[in-house]
């Protein structure tokens, strides 16, 4: 009997890993996405059941929320005191279905999984050490649930990890002006590294705080490309400016 009852225990355990696997195929739901972040993606879009990791760039993981908050979709951020309401409306998020929990404190790993329940995506800043098991069992949540995950920072097994590598900003001519946008390279490599990296070449922000791809320098704001529009360099050389403290 105890020997039947064990064998039942592991077709159950059997049947339920089947179940997960079956899950994660890429046929599940696709949800709306931003289409400067679209090239970067698997399959252009994000996926329901799946978790993707952004590394640095409030501004970037805010980017992964806005097109399914403008369609309708409530969202929740975790863990992401940075995380301004302002921007967020500038960037077309609907604060109206917008759930923010500042700091979780040591539970912010509940917290997620509690809104993965009620929020289609779920941006958070894992504050602790993330176990294979945790991470099981918020994928499996996920899945079920047919939500998003949005680390910011790393993530055992994201679909997708987004990075920014190069950036500058402009605005400022030769003694005037003001920073008006952003251009930056953004690179995703996908799940175990498979395939080639991704890249592209976004304002993070354009002028008018929303991420678009990149466009040429004489068609954004200086059309007679007379002006030296480049005024803060964050990595890829020194162009001769002097770096300041600006919000990513």
């Amino acid at each position: 009997m105890a020997e039947a009852r064990a064998a039942l225990e592991r077709i159950t355990s059997l049947r339920s890993r089947i179940a997960d696997m079956e899950d994660t195929r890429v046929d599940t739901g696709a949800l709306p996405t931003s289409p400067a972040l679209a090239p970067l993606l698997p399959g252009g879009a994000l996926r329901s059941g799946a978790a993707y990791s952004v590394h640095e760039s409030v501004l970037l993981a805010m980017t992964m929320l806005q097109a399914a908050s403008a369609s309708g979709a409530w969202c929740a951020v975790v863990g992401v005191p940075s995380f301004g309401v302002e921007a967020a409306a500038a960037a077309g998020i609907d604060l109206e279905r917008l759930v923010l929990v500042p700091d979780p404190g040591d539970q912010w790993l509940t917290v997620t999984a509690a809104l993965a329940d009620v929020a289609t995506i779920v941006l958070t800043r894992p504050l602790g050490r993330v176990t294979p098991g945790d991470v099981a069992r918020l994928g499996a949540r996920l899945r079920q649930r047919g939500a998003a995950l949005v680390a910011l920072g790393s993530w055992p097994g994201a679909e997708a990890s987004l990075r920014v590598t190069d950036s500058s900003w402009q605005g400022i001519g030769r003694g005037f002006g003001y920073l008006s946008e952003r251009r930056a390279t953004v690179v995703a490599t996908t799940r175990a590294g498979a395939g080639r990296p991704r890249s592209a070449e976004l304002l993070l922000p354009a002028a008018d705080g929303t991420v678009q791809p990149s466009v040429s320098t004489t068609a954004s704001g200086d059309p007679t490309g007379t002006r030296s529009p480049v005024v803060v360099t964050t990595a890829g050389g020194d162009r001769g400016a002097r770096p300041v403290a600006v919000a990513s």
